[in-house]
Formats: C-alpha cells, sequence, structure tokens
C-alpha cells in the first residue's frame, strides 16, 4: 500500500517507516526535517508541519493509510503550542484524509488521555476521559491527545475507518525522549524518587509499537472490522516497579541507583510553586516538576491489553529482556546514551 507517516523521522515513527519498507509497502513521511537516513532507504519526504492544513493535504494525496504520529510531548505550561500541534494537526489530518479520500488512519494517542492522578491497575478501554482533572492539573499534552483522540474516533465511519493506538513509555535504542531525559537528571543529580517506591508501570519496547501500528492498520482493511473506531492500550503485558526499571537503565548507562526520595505530596507542592514561576515570569521550557509528573511519577498505571489482543492479533514480538540487550548495546554505541543528540543517534 502506499502508506503516509506523519512523524516518520522521529522515534516511533521511524520504526514504523522502516517496518512498512520492510515488508514492501511505498512510505512518505511528512515531517519538518530533511531526514536523509529515510530517504536512502525509499522513503519520499515531503517537509511540512502537521499544523499547516495545506502541506498535510499534499501529504495525504493518493495515500491508502495514514500514521500519525506526529505530536508535542512534554509537560510546559502554554496550551497554545499543544492545541496548535497535537488538536489542530489532527483536525488538519483528518480533513485531509477525508478531501483525499484515504481510506484508513492509525492515530498514535497515549494512555495519559484517562490519567486522573489516581492510581490505574489493569484498567481497560473503558475507562473515561477526565477533563476535568487535566485542565485543573495543568495537563496540557493530556488533554490535547485526548480531545484529538476523541475527533479521531468519531470520524470513524463510512469511507474513512479510524482507531486511536495507546502505547505506554516506549524506549529502546534511538530514544530521543524518555531514555535521555532519565540519564540527564541522574547525572546532573536531579532525579528522586517519588513516593513510596512500589507502583506499578507499563512500559513498551518500541519495535512492538510500531508492529501493533502495522497490525491495527491492517485489520482496519477488513470489511466490519471491529477495530474501526476503538482504542487501544498497548504494552508489553508485564508491568514493572517503576523505579525497579528506571534504575536498571540508568546501571546500563553506567550510573549508580536513584537515592533521594521525596514524598507524593511534596513533590505536588513543588510541582505547583514551579508551575506558578514558569507562568508568572513566562520561562520557556518544562519546569523540573509539575503537579501532573508527580502523579505519574509516584501512581500505577498499567493496563489491560486483551482488547488490542482480541481485534487486531497484538503480541509483544520482542521480550523485556531482549529490549534491554538491544537498549544496553546502544548505549555502549552512542556512548552517552544519545545526550544532546536531536535524533537519538
Amino acid at each position: 500500500m502506499q502508506a503516509l507517516v506523519t512523524g516518520g523521522g522521529g522515534f516511533l515513527g521511524r520504526y514504523i517507516v522502516e517496518q512498512l519498507v520492510s515488508r514492501g509497502d511505498r512510505v512518505r513521511s511528512l515531517g519538518r526535517g530533511r531526514y536523509p537516513e529515510l530517504e536512502a532507504i525509499g522513503v519520499e519526504v515531503v517537509r511540512g508541519d502537521v499544523a499547516d492544513a495545506r502541506a498535510v493535504a499534499t501529504a495525504c494525496d493518493g495515500v491508502e493509510c495514514v500514521f500519525h504520529v506526529a505530536a508535542l510531548p512534554g509537560i510546559g505550561m502554554d496550551w497554545r503550542p499543544y492545541e496548535r500541534v497535537n488538536l489542530r494537526g489532527t483536525q488538519n489530518v483528518l480533513h485531509a484524509c477525508r478531501t483525499c479520500g484515504v481510506p484508513r488512519l492509525v492515530y498514535t494517542s497515549s494512555p495519559s488521555v484517562v490519567f486522573n492522578g489516581r492510581d490505574q491497575a489493569g484498567v481497560d478501554e473503558r475507562t473515561p476521559y477526565d477533563f476535568d482533572w487535566m485542565e485543573r492539573n495543568g495537563a496540557h499534552y493530556s488533554r490535547s491527545k485526548a480531545l484529538a483522540e476523541q475527533a479521531v474516533l468519531a470520524a470513524s465511519g463510512g469511507d474513512l475507518k479510524t482507531c486511536a493506538l495507546r502505547p505506554h513509555l516506549i524506549w529502546g535504542p534511538r530514544d530521543n525522549h524518555l531514555i535521555p531525559r532519565l540519564i540527564a537528571r541522574a547525572r546532573s543529580g536531579r532525579l528522586r524518587r517519588v513516593g513510596d517506591g512500589a507502583n506499578l508501570v507499563d512500559v513498551l519496547y518500541v519495535e512492538n509499537a510500531a508492529s501493533a501500528h502495522l497490525q491495527a492498520a491492517d485489520a482496519l482493511a477488513s470489511p466490519h472490522s471491529p477495530v474501526a473506531g476503538g482504542a487501544y492500550f498497548l504494552s508489553q503485558g508485564e508491568p514493572v516497579n517503576c523505579w525497579v526499571w528506571i534504575n536498571q537503565v540508568l546501571a546500563l548507562a553506567g550510573l549508580p541507583p536513584v537515592q533521594r526520595q521525596i514524598s507524593r505530596g511534596a513533590a505536588r507542592a513543588i510541582g505547583a510553586v514551579c508551575e506558578t514561576v514558569y507562568r508568572g515570569l513566562r520561562l520557556k521550557g518544562e519546569p523540573p516538576m509539575t503537579r501532573f509528573l508527580a502523579e505519574q511519577l509516584a501512581r500505577s498505571h498499567w493496563f489491560d491489553i486483551s482488547a488490542a489482543k482480541r481485534d487486531f492479533g497484538y503480541a509483544p514480538l520482542v521480550s523485556m529482556a531482549e529490549g534491554t540487550e538491544r537498549l544496553a548495546a546502544w548505549l555502549r554505541a552512542t556512548g552517552d546514551g544519545g545526550r544532546g543528540r536531536a535524533d537519538g543517534k
């Protein structure tokens, strides 16, 4: 098929692109950079921003399936960038799919769209959005992704079939977000264990996340597909202790385990102060702590993935042990875990 991957030069997007190419699909990538590494494997690279409706429409022309992966992550204090990229960008993708006659759309969402500041142990897709909690706690990323997911699922029907995938804490080689941030915080002495250290979380090796996107897209092609209009949690299927796993990652980088600890309540209070300072002084970037981040680091959040297994045959092909070995090899090869490199290479 002819596929478009928005954010094809990013961490997850590049793995999706590579898996599509390896099975013989024709692939186009939409992103703001040049990405010669994609062009080298035969990918058509279209430069543009998902917030630019004209660029999105150009990229969608002649496409049979869109993988909408591009997004603005993080815990920034300004709602407008998240609204522009994550919500308006997704609306542009939906409009382009309709006008260009694209029959399938797989949207990369996030489990944080249903996070409400409480422990989530084995919850499934019936868990509702909690927009009030998101707004009260300044969870702009979660709110923007939830609104976009709503729009994607509501658009499914007629000539366009859509679904939303919710991969949790994606990690692996070429990571340019999660792993480098953990390592950088640990090296600077700013990493603290938040809460009692007993919280369980789901994680997901990047190649498993990518293969799930292909499986969902293929399932959407079937008549009366149960995937159409559905949202699905994705993970390794085996929750890990958050802080034990973080310490394992730090050990791969030759760093000691996290020693210092702070209570959830204290972290929330510090987060509230940081948010006030960043908003009041209009500081750029992300605060070192926010109320949302404090809850994420202290709470359990792991999910029931039986719906993905049932509806499109999802199964994690790369185990935690094998993924960890691949991550260790990448860290050794890079020497710094991608520190300071935008592409994580």
